[in-house]
């Protein structure tokens, strides 16, 4: 057996597949004179987003709490402070598409506040990466046979099997369209389909070419 012929392929799977996850940071932003006062605002601010993301409960998955940043504004001539400025961030993470739109415009329409994203991804343990690994092996199979039947021989057995790695495309960004219902404006979110690619290298025992 280990003077066999041999045959090296490489099977590979690509995919793209509806995002599991959407993730948007909330910015609260505040600004005065008077630092006390700015840290007020700023405080009250970051309350208010955080009941808007209560009240979307449980179409919020997950939230985490970013730099709380506060810092003095000084005029370009000296080092004299003119105001004190903060901003305290919060990612937000959703699996319920259906209201994403909907909350984004609640926490943009609040006073001082920023919205970006959203970033459309799959989970860490999306079943989509095995279905592509398998699918790649499966074509890795293919092409071993295909390439011994062109020699009139058969595959008979794996010899090696490499996992030369997976990849997810780049996060993707939302494609919005905004219109309007009377007063309430209503924002249409696009959910951007995720690439998956799988490739494994395989070695394949094959019986006997007939070459004549």
């Amino acid at each position: 057996m280990a003077d066999a012929p041999v045959v090296a392929v490489r099977g590979e799977a690509y995919r793209e597949v509806a995002p599991e996850l959407a993730r948007f940071t909330v910015t609260a932003t505040a600004r005065d004179r008077d630092r006390e006062a700015t840290l007020t605002r700023l405080a009250e601010r970051a309350a208010a987003v955080r009941a808007l993301l209560d009240a979307a409960e449980p179409a919020v998955e997950r939230r985490e709490t970013g730099q709380v940043h506060v810092w003095p504004v000084t005029k370009r001539s000296g080092d004299r402070v003119v105001a004190y400025q903060g901003s305290v961030s919060t990612t937000v993470t959703t699996t319920d598409f259906t209201v994403l739109g909907d909350l984004m415009l609640r926490l943009a329409d609040q006073e001082q506040v920023e919205v970006a994203g959203p970033v459309w991804s799959l989970r860490p343990d999306s079943p989509a990466y095995r279905e592509a690994r398998q699918a790649a092996i499966a074509d890795a199979l293919v092409r071993a046979r295909e390439y011994a039947e062109a020699l009139g021989a058969r595959v008979i057995a794996l010899r090696e099997l490499s996992d030369t790695g997976m990849s997810a495309g780049p996060p993707m960004m939302v494609k919005a369209a905004y219109t309007r219902s009377g007063e309430q404006p209503e924002l249409e979110l696009d959910p951007a389909p995720q690439p998956v690619h799988a490739a494994v290298e395989a070695r394949f025992t094959i019986s006997e070419p007939v070459l004549g």
